[in-house]
């Protein structure tokens, strides 16, 4: 009976992955083998908590963030008087002084770093050797009991087996000098070493650099004998990657020769060296903004027979947001289930087979935090404390394990369990981040609520309420671009196939993959979704995983309106609102100005002043694109409500800061913005062709805002007579549109940032219908910039080609941005958006990206398949929204238009063209307006 029992499950088990393959394949994620490192792993979320799924048949590792645990704390951002050197910013860029003008702005005019440590302190405390015993420089010392770690790593010792670690490191190794070498000064190329080295030959110092140049040391003969000697290095690491780190061109060695000769002739040092950890407690480095931090990790360690696996699946459902891992083992046919569920605030992990008896595990909770602790809350489940460093916050995590059948008990500090049928894992999180004013709250309080409303709920109504919540965003579209025979290969096989094969199934996965992730990382109530969108598993992440306003936090929220997804604005807005009060600060400390003002990057504590470095970090227009959004939103849901209350205030708020800010330009009389600059392109300037567009769509958008509001008629005037003095769009010498104020742009410029084009999009400051000249020298400016970039880059080209209406050049992007990232931009095998590294905007700009070339909306009416490319001759897409208030189901085949369904959520006029025909509907409330090919209305 047990055998037919286990066949019958097994059978139904695989009809069910056949149905759900046959029937929903686009919306799946899946792959034969499990994740080997973090950007293999699928993504779950909820808004607030995230996790990665390795999916381990042996060992599982579930990796989870909480979107509140981030560095630093409630402080000032900005110093004071600052406005003070603003007129002689400003004269110094007038004057064509631009590096005197960057130099007085790096001193006077940026933001205010954090407290730093007593630096001077520590290192005269490492020097004399706190914490050791004995001289570790000495050739005699006994280094028998260290350590061994492979040298060098140019990723940081973090990547070798040193984790997470800031501090003091001793490094010893010897080389065996010959005879011949006796006499002669030797070289000793270490290449990077992070940060600062203490380097002895034979217990004598022979270098002493702090810094990130190359370290490349001459050992006086006198030092040296014949046969073995020894290098002893101390390594102070004060932040992010430390150690020994070499050459990033693997092809270099670090090593030893005799003066006048190379590495080639000498001795590499590349190889395991001992070390000892002297102290991990460096001296806090100041730091202008903080960074988001991973929380914990669950490891599952099972207790199965070593026996092969066969069978071996993991996927992730994008139509439910549950993955999934199955494979066979012994007979037994195992399945696990993961979730991250917004109605009951829980990371959901489910362990069945189809034979009783059969899930033993232990369940490990860990973090790379140094401040974190584990604790037994009772015989099934666990606590894992956090405690971020030289930071404000803390956290609590809970895992919890409910069975049915077996036992549970705790055996050192982890949740042991044995011969169970099922077993459902509860993860939970919180911190005391209330506001970014207020981190005085109970960090284990997410955790009480969250268990309190699991008790006595079944798993299957956990599952149904997740569905049920997820779905609500999820189902509000659906794209259809036709089968593919690729479709049933595993997702890293399609990516691979992706650009030389006919797959525009794939391209519909990733629409819906980018909304997914948006989903996942965007609940109404949470924080907005980061550089990572909600994920994260390093201390020290790529530009702090934060939110970078000079394009990418943007990004990430172009598919919200047009892919039907507007409720995600939610945390973006209470973001700007939170925002305008710093910027207001800002505004007043920096420029003198009311309103408010965000310069290029910010955190969860609302940073708005400026940071790192004067060259690209003074640049004002923060505040004016965000805004956009909210006119946006007021254009595609006609929300006059929120536009009275929310929007436009915001906007306003926005549009006073540029009226006091713009100056005269002394040589065209015209207003411009200055200093600022084209982000990260050209240092610090007067008058950025970008900033003009933004501030001028921003002036437009609040003079008709206030018209539809009947309201602020004296400030509409005003910013009427500043619109018209504002510096406009100008066309180069080389027929393109200028970067700057001046026609100094250089057409062999490849730079990743095409700031310049804001206006073609996502503004509308440059239409084919409102000025086609200006139009093609936008087209010309990006021809010359060429294809290549970063992710974030190449998606934001995409939806440039789709204004452009070249459909195969944009589809041409497409292909590089989903393409396996290797050594440069691409996708990760979990589809995550390679910069690199993983950066999650341009899965959200390549999905927006995608839907421009199927409608436009922003010249005043619905413009029809405008750039459908060649490799998409079919399609079913319904839910897409347009501006007016409409939402539309749109057809076509062989590139041709078969049919439209418009319903109108606000009423009034619908206006509509495809190729040289044009029709205009008068709309009512909740109407649904059927259209044919040739556009008559049916």
């Amino acid at each position: 009976m047990p055998n037919l029992t286990s066949k019958y499950f097994s059978l139904l088990f695989l009809l069910g992955l056949a149905c759900a393959t046959a029937l929903a394949q686009n919306n799946h994620l899946w792959y034969n083998k499990p994740a080997q490192k973090w950007t293999d792993a699928l993504p779950i979320g909820n808004g607030r908590l995230g996790a990665m799924i390795f999916a381990g048949p042996s060992v599982d590792h579930i990796q989870f963030n909480e979107e509140t645990l981030w560095s630093g704390k409630p402080r000032n951002y900005n110093k004071k008087g600052a406005s003070a050197y603003l007129p002689q910013i400003r004269k110094l860029l007038f004057e064509g002084k631009q590096k005197e003008a960057e130099d007085l702005a790096q001193q006077q005019f940026m933001g205010l770093l954090s407290e730093t440590g007593d630096r001077k302190k520590w290192v005269e405390e490492m020097h004399s050797r706190k914490g050791m015993v004995g001289n570790a420089a000495l050739a005699q010392y006994d280094d028998r009991d260290w350590k061994t770690i492979q040298v060098p790593s140019y990723e940081g010792w973090e990547a070798v087996g040193l984790a997470n670690l800031d501090g003091a490191v001793w490094f010893r190794t010897t080389f065996d000098v010959p005879e011949s070498w006796l006499g002669k000064n030797l070289v000793l190329d270490l290449n990077r070493i992070r940060d600062q080295d203490f380097t002895y030959i034979n217990g004598q110092l022979v270098g002493n650099t702090d810094g990130n140049e190359p370290r490349k040391y001459t050992i006086p003969a006198k030092l040296l004998k014949k046969g073995l000697n020894t290098i002893a290095i101390q390594v102070l690491n004060y932040f992010d990657k430390g150690g020994l780190a070499g050459y990033k061109d693997k092809t270099k060695k670090i090593g030893i020769y005799p003066e006048g000769q190379s590495i080639d002739q000498g001795i590499s040092l590349v190889k395991a060296w001992k070390y000892k950890i002297q102290n991990e407690d460096p001296p806090e480095v100041a730091q202008y903004q903080a960074s988001y931090q991973p929380f914990g990790d669950v490891k599952l360690y099972f207790k199965q027979p070593k026996l092969p696996i066969s069978n071996y699946k993991r996927s992730l459902d994008l139509s439910t947001a549950i993955a999934q891992t199955s494979f066979d083992l012994g007979g037994v046919t195992y399945v696990r289930e993961y979730f991250a569920s917004a109605p009951n605030q829980a990371i959901v992990i489910r362990l069945s087979s189809n034979k009783l008896a059969s899930i033993s595990f232990d369940a490990e909770l860990a973090s790379v935090h140094r401040k974190s602790v584990v604790q037994v809350s009772d015989n099934h489940s666990l606590a894992l404390n956090v405690e971020v460093k030289d930071g404000a916050l803390k956290g609590v995590a809970r895992l919890t394990a409910v069975l049915k059948g077996g036992t549970v008990s705790i055996v050192n500090q982890k949740i042991s369990i044995n011969r169970a049928d099922e077993v459902t894992l509860y993860l939970t999180a919180g911190t005391n981040f209330i506001d970014a004013k207020d981190v005085s709250g109970n960090p284990d309080l997410a955790n009480v609520k969250a268990l309190v409303g699991l008790k006595d709920k079944s798993y299957a109504v956990v599952k149904a309420d997740h569905i049920k919540e997820y779905q609500s965003y999820y189902n509000s579209f659906s794209v259809n671009f036709g089968a593919s025979e690729n479709e049933n290969l595993p997702t890293d096989e399609r990516l691979e196939k992706f650009a030389t094969s006919h797959d525009a199934a794939f391209a519909g996965l990733y629409m819906q993959y980018g909304r997914y992730l948006l989903i996942s990382s965007s609940r109404p109530g949470t924080q907005p979704a980061n550089l990572q969108g909600i994920w994260n598993d390093l201390l020290s992440p790529p530009w702090g995983s934060k939110y970078t306003t000079n394009i990418n936090l943007e990004m990430n929220y172009w598919p919200t309106e047009v892919l039907n997804l507007s409720a995600l604005n939610d945390p973006l807005f209470k973001k700007i609102e939170g925002l305008s009060r710093s910027g207001q600060e800002t505004a007043k400390d920096y420029y003198n100005a009311r309103g408010w003002v965000l310069h290029h990057n910010t955190d969860i504590w609302n940073a708005t002043a400026p940071i790192n470095a004067s060259n690209h970090g003074i640049w004002v227009s923060g505040a004016g694109w965000l805004s956009t959004h909210l006119w946006e939103h007021y254009l595609f849901t006609k929300d006059k409500a929120f536009l009275e209350t929310e929007g436009y205030p915001l906007m306003k708020g926005a549009a006073m800061f540029f009226m006091d800010f713009l100056v005269k330009d002394p040589k065209t009389g015209w207003l411009i913005s200055t200093p600022s600059n084209s982000p990260e392109n050209g240092g610090l300037v007067a008058g950025p062709t970008m900033d003009h567009q933004i501030i001028r769509s921003l002036f437009k958008n609040c003079i008709e805002a206030s018209k539809v509001l009947g309201k602020d008629e004296a400030f509409r005037k005003n910013l009427i007579t500043k619109l018209q003095q504002l510096a406009p769009n100008q066309i180069g010498k080389f027929g393109q549109l200028q970067e700057w104020l001046q026609d100094i742009d250089d057409t062999t410029n490849k730079h990743r940032h095409v700031s310049h084009l804001w206006g073609v999009f996502p503004g509308n400051d440059i239409t084919w219908d409102g000025d086609a000249k200006m139009m093609q020298a936008a087209k010309q400016s990006l021809i010359y910039r060429g294809d290549d970039a970063t992710g974030w880059s190449l998606a934001w080209k995409i939806n440039f080609w789709a204004r452009f209406k070249d459909g195969d050049h944009a589809m041409k992007l497409v292909k590089l941005l989903m393409k396996p990232a290797g050594n440069g931009s691409g996708s990760y095998l979990n589809l995550f958006d390679a910069h690199p590294p993983f950066q999650i905007d341009g899965n959200f700009g390549g999905s927006a990206g995608l839907a421009e070339m199927i409608v436009q909306s922003h010249q005043g009416y619905l413009d029809l398949l405008p750039a459908l490319p060649s490799d998409l001759p079919f399609g079913e897409i319904k839910g897409l929204c347009a501006r007016g208030g409409f939402e539309l189901n749109i057809n076509w085949d062989k590139g041709r238009l078969t049919g439209l369904e418009v319903k109108s959520k606000a009423g009034g006029v619908c206006k509509i063209k495809y190729k040289n025909q044009a029709i205009s509907i008068d709309t009512k409330v909740g109407g649904i307006y059927k259209v044919s090919s040739d556009l008559k209305v049916l």
